[in-house]
Formats: C-alpha cells, sequence, structure tokens
C-alpha cells in the first residue's frame, strides 16, 4: 500500500511539474492548464485513487488494530509514537540551529540579573537566520558598490535602452504570427486555401444577401468587375469592410464584428471574384481601379507599355 502510495505520488507530482514547466515556458499563459485537459483529468483521478487509498489503509489499519493483543497494541502504539519523533528530525534540528534559542532546561544560563517585580529578562542573541541574512546584504552593497561606482558598469539609462530593444524585437518576432494585429497598412493578399475557405464562409454568412453568393451583385455593387466605387486592391478592400461604404447609402462598418485577421480572409475572398462571370451581373459602378504600386515593363515587340501588377482588382461598396 505504502509503495502505491508513493508511485501515486510521484505520477501526481510529476503532472503537476509538467503543467507548472509549460506556464513558465508561455511566459504566464494561462491556456495551457485549459489545453491539457487529459492531463487534469488523470491528475483527478489520480488524487481520487490515493484518498480512497488512504481510507482503506486507516479503515483496514483500525480493524487489524482491534484484533490485536492488549500487548501487541502498547507496543505498536509505543512504535508509532517513536516513528513521529524521528520523522524529519534533520528538518527540526536545523529549524532550532536557525532560531538560535536556548531550550526551557538551559535558559538558566543566559539570564540577566535583572528583575522587574519577578519579571526577568533573558539574554538572548540574534537568531542566526536574521544575522546570516543581514550579513549578506552588507557583502551585496559593497559588490554593488564596487561594480557601479568605482568600475561604472552599465546605468540604469542604458538598462532600460537594453530592454526596450529586447522588448521591440521580441514584439516584432509575436507580430509575425499574430494575425488579429493586421490593419489596414500591414494587410496583404491571402492565397492559402485555409484563409480563403475562412474568407467564403464569411462572405456566405454575411455578405450574400447584398452581393449574391457568386459576387454578381445586388443591393450591393458587382464585386466581378474591375470597376470600384471606393477603390480596390487588398487595403482598400479591407478598410471598406472595417470601416463601411458610404456615408448614408453604403454597408455597414464591420470592425466591430469580425476579428482583423477575419476580415483579411474575406476581403481576400472577395478579390478572388476578379476575372469571374457572375450568373446574373450587376451595372458597374464606379472607376476602373489601377493599382499605384504595379510595375511597369516595356514590351520590345509592340513596344507599349503594360502594366504588371500582383495586386488583384475588383469593385467594393
Amino acid at each position: 500500500m505504502k509503495s502505491t502510495a508513493s508511485f501515486i505520488r510521484i505520477i501526481g507530482f510529476a503532472i503537476l511539474a509538467f503543467l507548472l514547466l509549460n506556464w513558465i515556458g508561455t511566459k504566464g499563459d494561462t491556456s495551457i492548464f485549459v489545453e491539457q485537459p487529459w492531463l487534469w483529468g488523470v491528475y483527478g483521478f489520480l488524487v481520487l485513487f490515493h484518498i480512497a487509498g488512504e481510507i482503506s489503509a486507516a479503515s483496514l489499519k483500525a480493524v487489524l488494530f482491534k484484533t490485536l493483543s492488549e500487548e501487541k497494541q502498547k507496543s505498536y502504539i509505543a512504535n508509532e509514537q517513536l516513528r513521529k519523533e524521528n520523522q524529519f528530525k534533520w528538518a527540526r534540528r536545523i529549524y532550532k540551529k536557525l532560531l538560535g534559542s536556548k531550550a526551557i532546561e538551559e535558559e538558566h544560563e543566559i539570564i540577566l540579573d535583572h528583575n522587574y517585580d519577578g519579571i526577568k529578562e533573558l539574554d538572548n542573541d540574534l537568531p542566526p537566520w536574521w544575522k546570516y541574512s543581514f550579513y549578506a546584504t552588507i557583502i551585496f552593497a559593497v559588490v554593488y558598490l564596487v561594480r557601479f561606482e568605482v568600475f561604472n558598469d552599465y546605468s540604469q539609462d542604458e538598462e532600460y535602452a537594453v530592454a526596450v530593444a529586447e522588448a521591440k524585437i521580441e514584439i516584432e518576432e509575436w507580430k509575425k504570427t499574430a494575425k488579429d494585429l493586421v490593419d489596414v497598412n500591414t494587410v496583404t493578399l491571402l492565397t492559402d486555401p485555409g484563409d480563403l475557405k475562412a474568407g467564403e464562409s464569411i462572405f456566405t454568412a454575411n455578405c450574400v444577401a447584398c452581393h449574391k453568393a457568386d459576387g454578381g451583385g445586388g443591393i450591393g455593387p458587382n464585386l466581378t468587375d474591375p470597376y470600384w466605387i471606393l477603390g480596390g486592391g487588398i487595403k482598400n478592400v479591407f478598410n471598406t469592410i472595417s470601416e463601411g461604404g458610404r456615408d448614408g447609402k453604403g454597408m455597414i462598418a464591420w470592425k466591430n464584428d469580425l476579428k482583423p485577421a477575419e476580415m483579411a480572409q474575406v476581403a481576400s475572398y472577395v478579390l478572388s471574384f476578379q476575372g469571374t462571370t457572375p450568373a446574373e451581373p450587376k451595372e458597374a459602378e464606379g472607376e476602373i481601379w489601377i493599382d499605384p504600386d504595379a510595375v511597369e515593363v516595356k514590351t520590345p515587340e509592340v513596344n507599349e507599355t503594360i502594366q504588371d501588377s500582383t495586386v488583384v482588382t475588383g469593385n467594393d461598396e
């Protein structure tokens, strides 16, 4: 029974240690505790199993104790008392040394001559733990003084500048994988099938009523032609989705309903309508939009300038 209980304790502590190390490794991200439900289930089972085992062992001990003779019962009780006295004896010994106090039987050695109406005073020294801590602060102060005042090591301003620089680097690295930090200045056209599928789902749930499933337009404009009311390209379409269309007659702003990453996905999906042929296309609205960042190249065969754009154009609200 003891070996089983010890094994269960080891497994339980191992699980807690694993969760704690993951929590520290993720810099305090508490989601780790939610992302490992099976560990909590195993840990809970072990705790309940251990409690049930302890209760069963205690009940069994009580039953067996009653079957012993009076002499054996006294012997058992004496052994238990001796075991408890010896348990953690080393810890109690260290604790006593750190306190530095005298036993009651030895207090006569440090008693002072003062006597105030029968009240006497003991000449106790400061506890060793307090004295050692005080000595440690003195050593620290000396090292600190020599390091920063004699040898002029880094200043607080320099330390702050280094910390800020490191934080900026960490933020930039974090931004690379943080989709919800997308804004109109950093959004890019998404081509990943997963993103386009997510954009299609958002479009189907929120945009089909006005633009139709094939983007041909209804209440809203046609999304398949090169004409745009508020400008084409991923940045303009993202901004239109985020801030809404024209005052009084355009679509609503979706920034309070959709996350930035979701707006980037649906904007990319909207641009995928370019070049398609809807069943009932609505008449074009707005002006043809040309990507201002397009690269101009000259073809020697016809000696004319053409647009080599990497951004798909389209129509918006």
